[in-house]
């Protein structure tokens, strides 16, 4: 690999450089004359969606109705690499665990069904049949079925795989049922339900094209979400307003050139994004918004004393509210300086945000894992609604609150049952529809299924797609108690790391993708997926599979579930497999409030959107009423020493150049870093006030009082604009860092986004010293 170098980017998201980066990457993969067919098909009706983010799908799609970050994805998929037995046949585990990620899944689409063979340290070939054989027979072995296995499944499951996993769980004993929502927005799922009475946001494609102001906190569009910069271009030139709270200034939050615009690619000149910019430090939203609130309020007050006309929503609060007196006396005997010193903003900043705030008639709040991903996550979201509650920007048109769901189906696999939280699902109702009482017990979310397992009750992981061991916390614990597992099961598409720890057994069974044709004895079968709008699409693959040896999740769920549940004649395991039209008269049994004319409606132009009460200001919450939330205190981490000049707080990254643990590649081209992923952004006066030099090797040191040595060396400081005490570093890279305890509470979502450490000297410069940071 080349040397690594970091040159500040100073061009727009999108323009030419998006171009290039989907050009080098079609090249890479081998595609670049058979992909522009599956792309013509990106987001389409009777076409396949998105396998990347699950950003909405218009009804009126673009011709080009995908993003690089969405080419990248389906490149990744139809590569022409392939891993065959051949591969492992020349290569130990062990060896390969030497790999890193972007070698690994560069080895291309898995082939075959292999099992781990311990005698040679390697993968051989098995047939279907062996594997589901001996899968079953573990699971009937596992004694305590309560805790002793776990059926993990990433966002990428469709809605009739994510259904049938769900009852296979429930008919074999248990609700250890973690996802990827685990690890992102489980804090959106807990906080508004209390909030507002429904745990998804409320926001539509036609409520954006509306909407006055936006509010982002925690968002990065120009790289988790790029197609997202459609509408907010759209919004920035009709005089939207759009106010950016987040610690590192990002591209996409700034400018934007729309690469499918052959007139902006011509001038290249892009458009401007956000109208404030605000760089809170990591962990200090919270107090941000309680000053943003605390400006409105005073600005009410004022307004009132004058005898002018109020600037809160009285009749809204009156009449669908609760709990506002309480949160405005809070409010009202909060100190400024606190709020500026937790914050890391001054109070002028929060109140022009308050100023514009209350001159904007609608506006919408838009949140990611920059909420989420903390110890206070559910409170900071709470507050995030209570300030559009203050004004009555929750249940009407062009207003509302916006959490960005990352994985393409990961709020659909939990509309549809993929969930540990028993009270999420009607249980009642799939008891009568098949005849059975299923476990009313909370089952693992992802945190407690890391701690069964470092615990030792659990013996058999089965992981429906991802790359578990990776994505999740504490990888110096977690890696030696994964090798401890009686079984692991890796259902995947390429070769991740998961796979290369294996248990006493250990099976790698690929699966065909979501862009390619799904075919039974039935003929053609379509799939549904749900958008972070809430709209349900169906989903037509198109190519061919990778290997005549694949087979469907949907396939393979039901086989292994056969082989391993006693016969229930209410469960048609057979016909499933079959049509999965059949799939989907189970869901709108279980759920007709949301999936009636299933069949009919997953066609429709932009989908269906599922029930949304709050936009009827239908509140279905205890109190019944959208519910302001006190928060106990402004404090981010009450149970890490984080104390002391030296102490920095951390904050975990995703780069350009990947989506969740599948790296596309080794740069980052709007923080400018190239050729490395092993990086720590830093503040310069922190770098100088630490004694470090640019480019230097340092060793990142969590500190916690747990007596457990977490750190990770070889990292290179890169001076960047980031708040003083903050720095940034990659995931996953820095899941070693994070401890399993530290989490969210209330949600027990891994806090990534504020991780206390101190960094000690490595030895010498290896970055580009000429490339240093310039502003931007």
């Amino acid at each position: 690999m080349s040397k690594p170098i970091h040159s500040p980017y100073r061009l727009p998201a999108g323009g030419w450089g998006s171009a290039r980066s989907v050009g080098n990457i079609l090249r890479r993969e081998g595609v670049l004359g058979s992909a522009p067919v599956a792309l013509s098909r990106h987001n389409k009706v009777d076409g396949y969606q998105c396998n990347s983010c699950a950003w909405v799908k218009p009804a009126t799609p673009l011709p080009f109705e995908y993003c690089e970050n969405g080419v990248k994805a389906v490149a990744w998929e139809i590569t022409a690499h392939r891993c065959t037995p051949d591969f492992f046949s020349k290569h130990t585990v062990t060896e390969l665990r030497g790999w890193d990620e972007y070698a690994l899944e560069q080895a291309g689409r898995l082939t075959h069904p292999m099992r781990y063979d311990a005698g040679s340290d390697k993968y051989v070939p098995v047939s279907w049949g062996e594997a589901v054989d001996d899968i079953a027979h573990t699971l009937r072995a596992v004694e305590d079925k309560k805790n002793g296995a776990v059926f993990y499944s990433s966002g990428r499951l469709s809605n009739e795989g994510s259904y049938l996993y769900g009852l296979f769980a429930r008919l074999y004993g248990n609700n250890n049922l973690p996802d990827s929502s685990n690890m992102c927005h489980e804090t959106t799922s807990v906080a508004l339900p209390v909030s507002i009475g429904q745990g998804v946001g409320t926001v539509s494609l036609n409520d954006l094209a509306k909407a006055d102001c936006f509010l982002f906190f925690g968002q990065n569009p120009g790289s988790n979400s790029p197609r997202m910069l459609h509408p907010l271009q759209e919004a920035s030139r009709r005089g939207a307003r759009i106010i950016t709270y987040n610690p590192l200034r990002e591209r996409g939050l700034e400018r934007f050139l729309n690469p499918q615009s052959p007139a902006e690619m011509l001038s290249g000149k892009g458009t401007r994004i956000s109208s404030q910019y605000h760089q809170v430090k990591a962990g200090g939203d919270l107090a941000a918004l309680a000053g943003i609130c605390k400006a409105v309020l005073a600005t009410h007050d004022e307004a009132v004393s004058a005898g002018g006309a109020p600037v809160l929503d009285l009749d809204f609060l009156a009449v669908h509210t609760h709990g506002f007196e309480t949160f405005a006396n809070w409010l009202r005997a909060r100190n400024w300086d606190e709020l500026e010193r937790r914050s890391g903003l001054h109070r002028a900043e929060m109140e022009s945000t308050a100023a514009v705030y209350c001159r904007s008639n609608k506006v919408i709040g838009i949140y990611g894992m920059g909420l989420t991903q903390h110890r206070a996550g559910v409170e900071t979201v709470q507050m995030l609604v209570n300030l559009l509650l203050m004004r009555g920007n929750i249940g009407r048109e062009g207003a509302g609150i916006c959490p960005v769901r990352g994985h393409s189906n990961v709020q659909g696999q939990r509309t549809v049952g993929i969930t540990e939280r028993p009270e999420l699902f009607p249980l009642d109702r799939i008891a009568r529809q098949f005849e059975f009482e299923p476990p009313r017990e909370a089952g693992y979310n992802t945190v407690e299924a890391c701690e069964a397992i470092l615990d030792g009750k659990v013996d058999v992981f089965f992981m429906l797609g991802g790359n578990f061991v990776r994505a999740i916390p504490d990888h110096g614990r977690m890696e030696p108690a994964w090798r401890k597992l009686g079984l692991t099961v890796n259902v995947i598409t390429k070769l991740n790391r998961s796979a290369l720890l294996p248990g006493a057994k250990s099976y790698i069974l690929p699966v065909i993708g979501r862009i390619e044709a799904d075919r039974t004895a039935a003929g053609p079968q379509a799939l549904s997926m749900e958008d972070t709008s809430g709209c349900v699409h169906g989903n037509r693959g198109v190519r061919s599979p990778a290997s005549p040896h694949l087979i469907s999740e949907i396939r393979l769920i039901c086989e292994i579930a056969r082989k391993t549940l006693e016969p229930n004649p209410r469960v048609r395991w057979t016909e499933y497999e079959t049509d999965y039209a059949e799939i989907r008269k189970e869901i709108a049994e279980t759920l007709p409030e949301i999936f009636w004319d299933y069949e009919r409606r997953m066609w429709e132009p932009g989908g269906f959107q599922r029930d949304m009460p709050v936009n009827r200001r239908e509140w279905k919450t205890e109190t019944g009423r959208a519910n302001f939330v006190t928060p106990d205190a402004l404090e981010e981490d009450l149970d890490m020493p984080a104390s002391g000049y030296d102490v920095l707080r951390l904050m975990t990254l995703r780069s350009n150049d990947q989506f969740n643990t599948t790296v596309y590649g080794y740069d980052d081209r709007f923080r400018g870093i190239k050729n490395t992923r092993k990086v720590v952004l830093m503040n310069r006066s922190d770098i100088d006030r630490l004694g470090l030099r640019v480019g230097q090797a340092v060793t990142l040191r969590t500190v916690a009082e747990d007596g457990i040595d977490r750190h990770l060396s070889g990292m290179l400081v890169v001076a960047y604009d980031i708040p003083i005490g903050c720095i940034g570093g990659y995931y996953p890279e820095c899941n070693v860092l994070m401890p399993i305890w530290h989490y969210a509470v209330g949600s027990k979502t891994p806090a990534a986004k504020s991780i206390p450490v101190t960094i000690h000297s490595d030895g010498d410069a290896v970055l580009e010293p000429q490339l240093d940071y310039e502003a931007v």
